[in-house]
């Protein structure tokens, strides 16, 4: 098979694969696997199991420890340090001790135990996030301990590369090099850390100054690869180097900017990576010992939930969040395929021994969308003192609102939120903020004002909040799912009570309206009246007129607003997220096009969901132009809608569409 044909077989199987695991919720890690597993030599035998391969799918790691690097800055390890290195080191060190004695019983070496007791500590940092702000609970109690966990689960993959390779030796050796990589570590850390962030501060200065996209993303890629050579030849790993050039950037002002530019290298090589995992599955192997899997799989999981609650309870948590933590951190990770790999590189664990943790991992990894679905239900139905707590939560909530008739419930107590209460408070207007920020509901209500630890996404905590004597529901948080959850219980709980509700643009603004939203404030496009406003009134305009076409403009739901023209700066991870979104598309007419001579109401654009929005004759500009408006030769014609469709109606208006009209 030549090189050609290697790269169009796995790209077909990996975007077919990887959507289909898109579409129904799954990690794409589990898609990469299962391509890897079907196509590699113990299956279809389609993908050769070469030296090249694995090497280039090094790189992966190589990127992917970059971004790791990328997340850490020192203020935020020693803002969290308690959690960090006392939860997080407590959980990965008696996992893997765990691990080591389970092991030793069963004849696996130490040497190997260890190597798989790093692999089963860790979980997935990607999915695990995912899912906390898709359920927003990272703020919560048991959510800001799971980051905790998984933020020194990360940090501790740094050391386990440096240790693995070096347990292939033998004993002595093994004393020796291990002492040798230490002091090699402690005096690259050191050296990089203390001139580091200045150099590369300038350093990156100096290549922004070109103004060059392409020489930024280069210098990126001799920033990642050159630290990884630099630490590989002092011994060390080439995921070490990339890791810290990762954390020197993080503390630069181009940390967001180098994140987006490495996206794609890091996603199509770690993709790769997974691939190569993926190969050394033996599925009949797995089969012959799917008993054994399947004892493996309660075992990561049963083991790990009670290590991490166990920690959890000792660093002080309540029965309930010390089980959520637990259920949380209870599957696998990608790091721990990493782990395993690079153990299997150095002869540390039998064949089947490996065969059976691969699976084991990946089936623990399959299962943390469910487990982290259903925690509360477990927890609710573990701990009875739960239901106690959660019905004095709910009793707090409705304490305060008791007294009081039609409110403001507020959704959400952060910086806009905050802002609207004191604008409420000074017309006199009682309200209750709910908020899952524990620190933020402490002082605030320390302070006096009335707010409380709530889930407005959940049908009793509005009930509790009064939403039957309520005036009016703000949801003042950006998040379009978690703002349709609220809109569809308060409307089903209350369908006359208005329901206002933030976003950032005009994106998802029909979205909320059609679900029920009253109001719905975009953002931006209220921070662009503003502006206009104040230029407006600066360029003499009388201030009544503006109030009155500001006025007009929220009347018509920011139609004046909806739209923009896209610019090639945007980033392709941006573009692809505007696909399905409207924006303005210019169409000159030149001599010869098919629309010339036609009125706007007969293109029937209403079918392509397509708007004029403007017209430009002979350098004037006609805004919201007539239906019944002939156009001519020299015409521009913008158009408003969403992309695909724009495309259609550009060809209408050029071309000509069978069948739309007939020319007289």
């Amino acid at each position: 098979m030549s090189a050609l044909e290697l790269v169009l077989l796995l790209l077909t199987a990996s975007v077919l694969v990887v959507g289909l695991f898109r579409s129904v919720g799954l990690p794409p890690i589990l898609g990469y696997l299962l391509v890897g597993a079907l196509a590699g030599p113990h299956a279809l035998a389609f993908i050769p199991d070469t030296d090249e391969a694995r090497h280039f799918a090094e790189y992966g790691i190589v990127f992917l420890m970059f971004s790791i690097g990328l997340e850490f800055s020192l203020p935020k390890l020693f803002s969290m340090k308690r959690l960090v290195f006392g939860l997080g080191a407590a959980q990965v060190a008696f996992t893997v001790l765990g691990v080591v004695s389970f092991a030793w019983l069963f004849g696996l070496g130490f040497k190997g135990a260890v190597a798989v007791g790093g692999a089963i500590a860790m979980s997935s940092t990607a999915v695990l996030i995912k899912l906390l702000v898709e359920r927003l609970e990272l703020d919560s109690a048991h959510g800001r301990q799971v980051v905790g966990v998984l933020l020194f689960q990360d940090l501790a993959v740094v050391p386990f590369l440096v240790v693995i390779p070096v347990l292939a030796l033998g004993a002595e050796e093994s004393m020796e090099a291990l002492a040798l990589a230490a002091v090699k570590a402690t005096v690259a850390l050191t050296v990089i850390l203390y001139l580091g962030p200045r150099l590369m501060q300038r350093w990156f200065h100096i290549v922004a100054m070109r103004k060059s996209p392409e020489l930024f993303m280069l210098n990126v890629l001799l920033v990642t690869l050159g630290m990884a050579f630099a630490t590989e030849l002092a011994g060390l790993s080439l995921a070490l180097g990339a890791f810290l050039a990762g954390m020197l950037i993080s503390e630069t002002q181009y940390r967001y900017q180098v994140e987006e530019d490495i996206k794609p290298f890091r996603d199509v090589l770690l993709g790769l990576f997974f691939v190569t995992i993926g190969m050394k599955l033996d599925l009949a192997l797995v089969f012959s010992d799917l008993f054994f899997v399947l004892v493996t799989v309660l075992f990561i999981l049963i083991g790990k939930f009670v290590v991490a609650a166990g920690a959890s309870r000792l660093f002080g948590s309540s029965p309930g969040n010390a089980l959520r933590v637990g259920l949380w951190l209870c599957a696998g990770g990608e790091f721990g395929f990493v782990l395993i790999a690079l153990a299997d590189a150095a002869n540390l664990i039998p064949d089947r021994i490996l065969q059976i943790v691969l699976a084991a991992l990946l089936l623990t990894l399959l299962t943390a969308p469910i487990i982290a679905h259903y925690a509360d239900r477990i927890v609710l139905r573990l701990v009875p003192s739960e239901w106690l707590l959660r019905s004095m939560q709910l009793t707090s909530i409705a304490a305060q609102t008791l007294a009081t008739d039609s409110h403001a419930i507020v959704c959400g107590y952060g910086r806009n939120g905050q802002y609207l209460g004191r604008f409420l408070e000074n017309e006199g207007i009682t309200f209750i903020a709910l908020d899952l920020d524990p620190e933020r509901v402490r002082e605030a209500a320390a302070a006096g004002e009335t707010v409380v630890f709530g889930d407005a996404g959940k049908r009793e905590t509005l009930i509790a909040a009064g939403i039957a004597r309520a005036s009016i529901v703000v949801v003042t948080f950006v998040d379009t799912d978690a703002a349709m959850r609220v809109i569809h219980l308060a409307n089903d709980l209350r369908p006359d009570v208005p329901v206002v509700v933030r976003t950032f643009d005009e994106r998802d603004y029909d979205k909320l309206s059609t679900a029920g939203a009253t109001e719905v404030v975009p953002e931006s496009l209220e921070s662009s009246l503003m502006l206009a406003t104040h230029a407006l009134v600066l360029l003499g305009v009388p201030l009544n007129r503006v109030l009155k076409r500001i006025r007009q403009l929220r009347g018509d739901r920011y139609h004046l607003l909806r739209g923009l023209y896209r610019g090639a700066e945007h980033l392709a991870e941006e573009a692809v997220s505007e696909a399905q979104h409207k924006r303005l598309h210019s169409v000159p007419l030149a001599p010869g096009a098919w629309a010339i001579g036609h009125r706007i109401d007969e293109f029937r654009f209403e079918d392509v969901r397509v708007e004029v929005s403007a017209i430009r004759r002979r350098g004037i500009r006609a805004l919201e132009p007539s239906s019944d408006l002939a156009f001519e030769s020299g015409d521009v014609v913008v158009l408003l809608g969403e992309p695909a469709e724009l495309a259609k109606a550009e060809s209408r208006l050029l071309k000509g569409e069978a069948g739309l009209l007939k020319r007289g």
